[in-house]
């Protein structure tokens, strides 16, 4: 597959703030994902981190501040929400769900061709899915579910791309073969921007880390940002939070 319709794509926060009934779940963050660049977002249950990338990806609308994407329009940004979001139930085949990925080529009265076809095996080959085609995505086990949605990642062929919490719940294989397909994407100039949990594997694998607790504590090279006394400052600041906590003042002016 391809590279994307840009593979020079860097996403800025302004000031950004997204409430829940006026308060704040990410307070005043800024920052830059740089073109390109692999980045973990990780901090204390609570801490925002599913927030922030719904308003990355679009799908939350800030109270405060902009995210700015430059010329990359969110249909080129390819999202994968956490797995308890997605209904299984819905009777589709593994080759349906990884061809949805392809919805921008395809389009809504275009047919799928043979081209597209072909994408989606090769898409299934590369997570270790041969064959599965005609499997109904109910019989997947969770660990082979979530290679069928990164398979659909493939085919969306997207600049950047934004995973929250994608190894909850799926074995130590998959995880090793995905995080594999994360650094390929990388490789290939992509932005890639995911919420993790495990404090090992970010140092390992993701150069660039974003530690949030509701707002930035700390957010450039990950050897730095996962220093002790961050991780302490943001558990505190966790222990700290009260659900009557002050409602956010938003300024109109600077809403979206």
């Amino acid at each position: 597959m391809g590279g994307g319709d840009s593979m020079s794509a860097a996403i800025d926060l302004h000031d950004l703030t997204v409430t829940y009934e006026r308060r704040p779940a990410v307070h005043h963050v800024n920052g830059r994902f740089a073109a390109g660049s692999l980045t973990a977002i990780v901090g204390p249950n609570g801490a925002g981190k599913s927030t922030l990338i719904k308003a990355i990806a679009g799908t939350l609308k800030p109270a405060v501040g902009r995210v700015d994407r430059g010329a990359l329009a969110t249909r080129h940004i390819g999202y994968l929400p956490q797995a308890a979001e997605i209904d299984r139930s819905f009777p589709l085949s593994v080759a349906d769900t990884v061809m949805m990925g392809a919805w921008r080529s395809i389009g809504a009265f275009r047919g799928v061709t043979r081209k597209h076809a072909e994408q989606a095996k090769e898409a299934l080959l590369a997570v270790g899915l041969e064959g599965f085609e005609q499997r109904s995505i109910s019989s997947l086990s969770s660990g082979q579910f979530q290679r069928v949605l990164f398979a659909r990642l493939l085919l969306q062929d997207a600049s950047v791309i934004l995973l929250d919490e994608p190894f909850t719940a799926i074995d130590a294989r998959t995880t090793r073969d995905l995080l594999k397909l994360i650094s390929t994407w990388h490789g290939q100039g992509r932005t890639v921007i995911a919420v993790l949990h495990d404090i090992d594997q970010v140092r390992q694998h993701f150069p660039s880390t974003l530690l949030l607790a509701r707002e930035t504590i700390a957010w450039g090279n990950t050897a730095d940002i996962l220093h002790p006394d961050n991780l302490r400052r943001a558990k505190n600041m966790a222990e700290h939070w009260s659900p009557d906590a002050q409602a956010c003042e938003v300024d109109q002016e600077n809403t979206l």
